[in-house]
């Protein structure tokens, strides 16, 4: 068991322990879309044991207009680009989509705030146009968080290449990571029905 004591300047000992009943205990999430309620009572059921005050910082990023125009096009067969005229890139207005994705993800980062809220949590948040895995880092150490949770969608192909954003964050962070997979109770992701919860 490790020694969880520093000493201060006046001599006295510091105990860095999550129940001292001083400071709190940080935790940062990266969620990928607005958590439902019982996505926060899930969160909030990690915690329950640590008597310090558990503060949640939320990190939704800013979804995309230009993904958001490409997986539009995707979507077209080939066939229907053969027979329809060329779609001609001035006619999307992108200020408009940008403006859209932003209002967007600021409603679901309120949406995902008052569901903490209402689940007895205290949390802040922001959202970022930074590469996620990178302001999850910045803000781990800016806040010095005891852990990260990533709450995603299923991306089965992203998990097998260990290309996904937990993964990333295991490399790069010197904190407990929990994946989550939002909107599937713990037992679902478990069972094996859905990608499963995946820790350390």
């Amino acid at each position: 068991m490790s020694d969880n004591s520093n000493p201060l300047d006046d001599g006295s000992v510091r105990d860095d322990s999550i129940h001292d009943g001083q400071g709190t205990y940080d935790v940062v999430l990266l969620v990928e879309q607005a958590l439902s309620a019982a996505d926060a009572a899930q969160v909030r059921s990690l915690h329950t044991e640590i008597e310090d005050p558990v503060v949640y910082h939320v990190l939704l990023p800013l979804e995309d207009a230009a993904a958001r125009i490409e997986a539009s096009l995707g979507t077209l067969g080939a066939g229907d680009l053969m027979a329809a005229p060329a779609l001609a890139m001035n006619d999307v207005d992108i200020e408009a989509l940008r403006r859209e994705c932003e209002e967007n993800s600021s409603a679901e980062l309120q949406q995902t705030l008052a569901a903490i809220a209402a689940a007895g949590g205290k949390a802040t948040g922001k959202v970022t146009s930074e590469p996620p895995v990178d302001a999850l880092t910045a803000l781990v150490a800016a806040v010095d968080a005891r852990e990260a949770i990533i709450l995603t969608r299923p991306h089965i192909v992203a998990e097998f290449f260990h290309v996904d954003w937990t993964s990333r964050a295991r490399r790069k962070l010197g904190v407990p990571v929990l994946h989550l997979i939002e909107h599937e109770n713990f037992d679902e992701q478990a069972s094996g029905s859905g990608e499963g919860v995946s820790g350390l």
